[in-house]
Parts: C-alpha cells; sequence; structure tokens
C-alpha cells in the first residue's frame, strides 16, 4: 500500500530535520550574506589588486553589497515573524543564530576590512583589527542571546542586523580613517552592552521595512550616479548613525527614570 507507506516515512522523519517556512527565509537570510561577500569580493577588493580604474564598478558592487545585507535584514525580520504566527522548526533558533552571524557578522567585518585595502588614507592592518573587533562582537552577542533572558519586548545590546547597518553606514559615510575606526569600535560595543533596544513588532517593524527600502533607493540612486544620489546616501548614512547613538540615549534616559520612580515608591511605602 504506497499511501500507508508515505505516511511511515513522514512518520519516522525526524521533527529536527523538518524545514518551516520560517525556516527557508532564514536560510535565504544566510544567502544574502553570503553574496554580499561575493561581491564585495569581486567588484571592490578584485578590481583594486589588479589595478583596475572601473570606480562606477567598484561603486555598483558596494551598493549591491549594502542591498543583500539589507534584504538579509529583511528576511531576519519576517521569519520571527512568520515564526511567531505559524510554526518553527527545533532547528529555527540555531539557524537563525547562524545565518545572522553569516549576514550581520562576516560580510560587515569583511565590508571593512576591504575598506581598509582600497581606502587611500586608511591602515590597512588597522582596520583588519576593526573588523575582527566587529565580528567577535557579533559572536559574542548572538552567544548571549541563546544563553540569557531579557524582559519581553527588548534586547539587550544594539540588535545584529541594525549594528551591521550602522558599520557599513560609516564606511559609505568617508570619514577621516580614524573617525571612521572609533565609530565602527563604538558601534560594536553598543552591540555587546546591556543597553536596552525594542524589538520591531507591530509599528516599530513597519518603521523598520520603510527604512530599509528607502536606504535601498538611496543605495540604487547612488550606484547609478543620479544626481544628488551621494548627497542623497551621505544623509541616509548619517541619520542611520543618528538613530544608532539617539536610542541607546532613549534607553539610559528611560531606566534612569524607572529607577527614580521605583526609589520614590519605596520611600512612600516606608512612610507611616
Amino acid at each position: 500500500m504506497p499511501e500507508a507507506d508515505e505516511v511511515d516515512e513522514e512518520e519516522e522523519m525526524p521533527l529536527s530535520l523538518r524545514l518551516s517556512i520560517a525556516d527557508t527565509l532564514t536560510l535565504g537570510n544566510a544567502t544574502c550574506g553570503f553574496m554580499a561577500v561575493y561581491f564585495t569580493t569581486t567588484g571592490i577588493l578584485i578590481p583594486h589588486l589588479t589595478g583596475s580604474e572601473e570606480s562606477g564598478m567598484a561603486r555598483h558592487s558596494a551598493a549591491t553589497a549594502v542591498i543583500l545585507m539589507l534584504c538579509a535584514a529583511i528576511f531576519d525580520l519576517f521569519d520571527g515573524l512568520v515564526a511567531r504566527k505559524l510554526r518553527s522548526s527545533p532547528m529555527g533558533a540555531e539557524l537563525d543564530n547562524l545565518s545572522d552571524l553569516i549576514s550581520f557578522g562576516l560580510a560587515p567585518a569583511y565590508f571593512v576590512l576591504v575598506y581598509g585595502m582600497v581606502a587611500h588614507d586608511a591602515y590597512q592592518r588597522v582596520a583588519a583589527v576593526g573588523a575582527i573587533v566587529v565580528l567577535l562582537a557579533v559572536v559574542l552577542r548572538l552567544a548571549r542571546f541563546s544563553c540569557v533572558t531579557v524582559k519581553d519586548g527588548t534586547f539587550q545590546g544594539m540588535p545584529s542586523p541594525f549594528g551591521a547597518l550602522t558599520v557599513v553606514s560609516i564606511v559609505l559615510l568617508e570619514l577621516p580613517f580614524v573617525a571612521t575606526l572609533l565609530a565602527i569600535i563604538g558601534t560594536a560595543w553598543l552591540m555587546v552592552s546591556r543597553v536596552e533596544y525594542p524589538k520591531p513588532r507591530g509599528r516599530l517593524a513597519v518603521a523598520m521595512l520603510s527604512w530599509i527600502v528607502l536606504s535601498m533607493g538611496l543605495l540604487a540612486a547612488w550606484a547609478f550616479d543620479a544626481p544628488s544620489g551621494q548627497l542623497l546616501l551621505q544623509t541616509g548614512c548619517a541619520l542611520q548613525l543618528v538613530m544608532g547613538a539617539v536610542i541607546p540615549l532613549f534607553a539610559t534616559a528611560r531606566r534612569v527614570n524607572n529607577f527614580r520612580d521605583n526609589r520614590r515608591e519605596a520611600r512612600a511605602a516606608q512612610l507611616p
């Protein structure tokens, strides 16, 4: 009876080997991260090493690599939403961490490393140290995320997708090398810090998706040398940095206010 055999095969298949829709989105995240490394290598690093003067090709490849990281962030956003609405396989959490390590750890760290090799005022070895700091920050952040339980609705430390996009924005701003390196190290510190960041749910998720789509448009305008494309790109990157700096300030101010309110309530409770 072939139908009975098929049912038996399904029942014998381990639950841990069945991929859900959310897992498929997570694999899309990993694929985008790997392709970002590919375009960074073939479009920026190799032309530089071979002495090619095609600056337009490098610009297109840089934009493509960053757009792929943005696509990875979209996959990362939706796999969590889908997993909550439908279901996730037992491998879901592990797949998510491994994919995030590729897209938001390896890809931006490699982008920083290549920047140190191709920028005129950069120091290759120092940039390599900055790239390692970014990679290790993401590794530590993802490991801590798997082990530490925080209150619902928040992340402890800057989320790795937000951190990766901030690191890339710092590089694209083309600041002086020292300022670029300090900003990258500061972003890495925020990823492993205890600063609370809100999880992208509801309106915040819609706002984050809209921001990612807008960033893609700015990158495309810059890549194709549109009028004022460079200015638009720098404006978008600057806004990304401002958000990265403002959110921790708001979170810290909220924690301080909550601490003060708790102390006032405790003192009021002690009064006769």
